[in-house]
C-alpha cells in the first residue's frame, strides 16, 4: 500500500447559502466518508483549512510576507486526507467519494513520496 494525499479545493459552505440544516447533511456525509475509511484501516489523518493564511516567498537573501491565499479562489484548498491505497487508481476512486462535487469542489489525487532517513 502506498499512501496518497487527497487535496480537497473549493466547495464552501459560507460560499454556497447553505441551510443549517442542509450544512449539518454535508457535515455527516464527511463523517461517514471518514468513518468507512477508518473501518477500511485506510484513513491516516486529515483536516479542514480555515480560509487566509499567508504566502513566503524567497528571493535571494530576501524573504517577502504577503497575504494569501485569498478566499475568492475557486482553487482555494479547503483541507486535506492522507489515505492508504494500493495504486493511484485506487485513490482515484476513494477520492469519488468526497461529498462536496454538488459544491463545485474538485479533489486533487497525489501520491505521498517515500523518504528513507
Amino acid at each position: 500500500m502506498e499512501k496518497y494525499m487527497l487535496i480537497f479545493k473549493g466547495g464552501f459552505y459560507e460560499d454556497s447559502n447553505l441551510s443549517p440544516d442542509e450544512v449539518q447533511g454535508k457535515m455527516g456525509q464527511w463523517y461517514k466518508w471518514v468513518q468507512d475509511l477508518q473501518e477500511k484501516n485506510i484513513y491516516s489523518g486529515g483536516e479542514p483549512l480555515l480560509k487566509g493564511g499567508k504566502i513566503v516567498k524567497k528571493n535571494g537573501n530576501k524573504f517577502s510576507v504577503t497575504d494569501g491565499p485569498f478566499p475568492e479562489s475557486k482553487e482555494l484548498v479547503g483541507g486535506y486526507f492522507v489515505i492508504s491505497a494500493k495504486d493511484i487508481n485506487e485513490a482515484t476512486e476513494i477520492a469519488k467519494n468526497y461529498p462536496d462535487f454538488d459544491l463545485n469542489g474538485s479533489v486533487e489525487v497525489r501520491q505521498v513520496m517515500k523518504i528513507d532517513m
